[in-house]
């Protein structure tokens, strides 16, 4: 679970730096090629891969017999949850980045936003994620 939670972070800063490039690039009036965002979809599905297998692994190691379907729907919940916490993440952004002057995800082009600043804090916070499962990790 903790090389898949370092991989997001990974793929996050991989992002944050493939739209830097783009908007650059876009100020030049160039196109770079979508294949550009293909490292970035790699790690995040590894990450996926490793960290979702990983919590069912453990939940079926670590439960008893009579919760494991219990467990496996909470594993899936619990994605669900921060599926729905990241549309609020973005709303939360928006409103906090407009209050200074210009919405990172605002626009009718992806040319007016911040995209790379969301990536970066979704970096940082997907490392404090993975600093907090390394602390747990450590202490079971």
């Amino acid at each position: 679970m903790g090389l898949g939670l370092a991989l997001a972070s990974g793929s996050m800063a991989e992002a944050a730096l493939v739209e830097a490039k783009r908007r650059a690039e876009a100020a030049d009036d160039n196109v770079m090629s979508v294949f550009w965002l293909g490292w970035q979809f790699l790690l995040l599905g590894v990450s996926d891969m490793l960290t979702l297998g990983g919590m069912l692994e453990f939940f079926y190691s670590e439960a008893p017999s009579s919760m494991r379907s219990m467990c496996t729907a909470l594993s899936w919940c619990s994605t669900s949850m921060g599926y729905f916490l990241s549309s609020v993440m973005v709303s939360i952004v928006n409103s906090v980045s407009g209050s200074y002057g210009k919405e990172w995800l605002g626009g009718m082009t992806m040319n007016h936003g911040r995209l790379d600043l969301f990536y970066t804090l979704l970096s940082i916070l997907n490392s404090l994620n993975f600093l907090n499962y390394m602390y747990w990790a450590g202490r079971y």
